[in-house]
C-alpha cells in the first residue's frame, strides 16, 4: 500500500525540483550551438533597396552587430533608442535583418523612429531567421572578423546590456 503512495511522491518532488532551477535561470541566457560556429551564410535583399543584396560574405575582415527585428515586434519598438544609440557610438557596422516583415510597414518605422543601421536586410519568409536560430525579435549577434558568431543577446538591448556586454565584446574582439 506505501509503495502506491511513495512513487508518486518522489515524482512530485523530482518535478518540483525541475520547475524550482527553471525559475533560477535567466530566459535571456539561452545557450545557442552557433557561439564560436561561423555565422549561417545568406544572401537575400536589402530593405530600403530590393534590386541590391546582403550577404554576411561582406562584411569579412570587420567586426560587425547584427540585430534581428521587425515593425510588428514590441520588444523592438522599446530597444530601439538603444539601437540609435549604437549606431551613434560607431563602435561597428550595425546591420540590421527585417524578420517576417512587410516590407512598407519597416520602411515606415525607419523613417519614424530613425534608421540606426547601415542597411537592413529583408528576411520576409523567416529562412535567414531559421538558421541564425532566432526564437523570436529583438535578438543581436555580435560577428567576429572571421565571420564567426561570437555573442547572440537574446531580447532587447538595455543600457545595462550595451555597457557590460555588448561594447565590451566588440572592444574585445577588435583587439584581437
Amino acid at each position: 500500500m506505501k509503495a502506491k503512495f511513495i512513487i508518486p511522491l518522489i515524482l512530485f518532488v523530482v518535478l518540483i525540483g525541475f520547475l524550482l532551477v527553471g525559475l533560477n535561470r535567466d530566459p535571456h541566457e539561452v545557450p545557442s550551438p552557433l557561439i564560436n560556429k561561423p555565422a549561417p551564410a545568406f544572401n537575400v535583399p536589402q530593405l530600403a533597396k530590393p534590386t541590391v543584396s546582403f550577404s554576411p560574405e561582406q562584411m569579412k575582415g570587420q567586426v560587425w552587430i547584427l540585430n534581428v527585428w521587425a515593425s510588428w515586434c514590441i520588444a523592438c519598438r522599446e530597444e530601439h533608442p538603444m539601437l540609435i544609440e549604437l549606431g551613434k557610438a560607431n563602435v561597428a557596422p550595425l546591420i540590421g535583418l527585417d524578420y517576417k516583415d512587410k516590407r512598407p510597414d519597416a520602411i515606415a518605422m525607419l523613417a519614424e523612429r530613425g534608421n540606426p543601421y547601415l542597411l537592413s536586410a529583408f528576411d520576409a519568409d523567416g529562412r535567414v531567421g531559421i538558421n541564425y536560430g532566432v526564437y523570436g525579435v529583438p535578438e543581436t549577434y555580435i560577428i567576429d572578423k572571421a565571420g564567426v558568431i561570437r555573442l547572440k543577446q537574446i531580447g532587447p538591448i538595455t543600457p545595462e546590456i550595451l555597457e557590460k556586454l555588448i561594447y565590451p565584446t566588440i572592444a574585445k574582439l577588435k583587439s584581437e
